[in-house]
């Protein structure tokens, strides 16, 4: 498995007691070197979780970000970047994906791991709600559990037994080519890279192996995918200068 640098700087058990999925860090360190974050730039982390996204964005390119999720209480998240000292640069916001509280264009990026997929997947989102935060010229992240390929509407047998209580939740995943062709279709961005993850299925396995109760499945799905449908998924894109949008 590739080695990602800049997330070997931090400690491993803080990083292990953290995680909320696949190895955030690790996606996120993938998806920055296609992005171009400057010291400065607001930066929209949307679904951070533990917030484990926002201090590497802070710590490793100096932006300042705005860690939103609606599942970590804002105060625990606001200990944790105490914790590692980027309180002074890293905002806690406890906000529902559909109710966020920023201005239209007031950042400079807005990424996304390992969340998009459970909001973003109604086609309708990325121009309604998404798009507007960014101002023209500015950059979007994504990185998310997806597929190889389209399945359609019918789970493969062999990973029906794994998901036969969820499966509306998990027809949210989809491959690369399907994401880049939702947001172009918006005609909002100019899409700059999509694909599948390096290593995917090692950090998804690596993942499976944490003692979070959580991942305990995950390895047993991988391996009875054995035709290959799973992945993790990316992309990113810059937001097109002659869209406008009327203030509401």
């Amino acid at each position: 498995m590739r080695k990602y640098e800049k997330s070997e700087k931090y400690n491993k058990q803080f990083v292990t007691e953290n995680m909320m999925g696949p190895n955030s860090m690790w996606l996120l360190e993938e998806v920055c070197e296609k992005l171009d974050l400057k010291p400065g730039m607001r930066v929209l982390d949307m679904g951070c979780g533990k917030g484990l996204t926002s201090i590497f964005l802070a710590k490793e390119y100096g932006v300042t970000v705005f860690a939103n999720d609606l599942w970590i209480p804002a105060t625990e998240n606001f200990i944790r970047f105490k914790q590692l000292c980027v309180d002074d640069t890293v905002f806690p916001i406890h906000a529902e994906a559909h109710e966020l509280p920023y201005a239209n264009g007031f950042f400079d990026a807005a990424i996304s791991i390992d969340s998009y997929h459970y909001y973003g997947a109604n086609e309708t989102y990325f121009p309604e709600y998404y798009a507007k935060l960014v101002r023209p010229g500015g950059q979007f992240g994504i990185a998310c559990p997806g597929l190889t390929r389209e399945w359609g509407n019918t789970l493969p047998e062999n990973l029906r037994y794994w998901w036969e209580d969820e499966m509306d939740g998990y027809l949210t995943f989809h491959s690369a080519k399907w994401w880049h062709d939702v947001w172009a279709k918006s005609g909002l961005v100019e899409i700059k890279s999509y694909g599948d993850i390096t290593d995917a299925r090692e950090i998804w396995y690596d993942w499976g192996a944490n003692v979070n109760p959580h991942a305990k499945g995950d390895a047993p799905l991988l391996d009875a995918d054995t035709d290959g449908w799973l992945t993790l998924i990316y992309m990113t894109a810059v937001k097109r200068w002659e869209k406008t949008y009327e203030h509401n």
